[in-house]
């Protein structure tokens, strides 16, 4: 057991603090926070990566905790910038759920919400279909290869065992948030749009033909518009979404790269 005696314990912190900022990426990254990613996969993904990014960091000079509290501070520290990189793409895609909500309340088929188990309610169908779309386009893009290297250029700008937060975030998460909503109203803008014109048409023939049955007739005609106006714009909404990425991307990588303001105080 003397071997257990010749383990540097600064290294050992190295690698909770490590493995602290990668598993606040995992946690929260839309690619990784679904069911469909159980724990187990997202905790031996976050072991695999800090096992490849501590002998990088193998020359920082991380500071001996004196107390437990400190030590969880630092940790925690850690945590919460992996966090804000995953919250922030996690604000990116709530626009493209946004217009899917968009077009099923205007379309008139919010009944046929279904139980979205990431978020732990009932979300519109074509949200889920919006959502779906731009996962696949995010990865085709190489999403997921920026954001592994935005967080390795986190541990230039912030090291580790600074103690510091990225007081900065609060100002990308407000630009993330303008663009998320942009996004959202122009992905779901062409299907709204027909929608709100049939809408209009079928107001016009009832006032025209009185003796049709406009309820009867209209929601099934309205649900068949609704499917056609989102195989037609479904392209086109994919599209502002990945053209989307790459301006998101930035904004939240500068907000983590900004300089820090402060730091903690023990």
């Amino acid at each position: 057991m003397d071997w257990i005696s010749q383990i540097d314990a600064g290294k050992i912190v190295l690698f909770t603090m490590v493995l602290s900022r990668v598993s606040g990426l995992t946690a929260t990254a839309p690619l990784l926070n679904t069911p469909e990613s159980p724990m187990q996969f997202r905790g031996l993904l976050s072991a695999s990566l800090a096992l490849l990014i501590t002998p990088t960091q193998w020359n920082v000079a991380v500071p001996e905790p004196g107390s437990l509290v400190h030590y969880l501070v630092l940790v925690g520290s850690e945590l919460v910038i992996g966090l804000c990189l995953g919250l922030g793409l996690m604000i990116l895609f709530s626009g493209i759920q946004l217009a899917g909500e968009l077009i099923g309340r205007v379309g008139g088929l919010m009944l046929s919400d279904i139980f979205d188990p990431v978020m732990g309610e009932s979300v519109p169908l074509f949200s889920r279909l919006l959502h779906l779309a731009a996962l696949a386009a995010f990865v085709l893009i190489g999403g997921h290869r920026m954001v592994v290297a935005g967080l390795l250029d986190t541990f230039q700008t912030i090291p580790l065992g600074s103690g510091a937060a990225p007081f900065s975030m609060a100002d990308a998460f407000l630009a993330l948030v303008t663009q998320s909503f942009s996004l959202g109203l122009r992905a779901a803008m062409p299907a709204v749009t027909a929608l709100l014109l049939a809408t209009l048409v079928m107001g016009l023939i009832s006032r025209t033909v009185p003796q049709l049955n406009i309820m009867a007739v209209g929601f099934g005609l309205n649900a068949l518009l609704t499917f056609g106006a989102v195989s037609l714009s479904l392209g086109a909404a994919v599209w502002v979404f990945q053209e989307q990425i790459g301006p998101a991307l930035e904004v939240l990588l500068d907000g983590l790269h900004a300089p820090l303001r402060s730091e903690w105080l023990f």
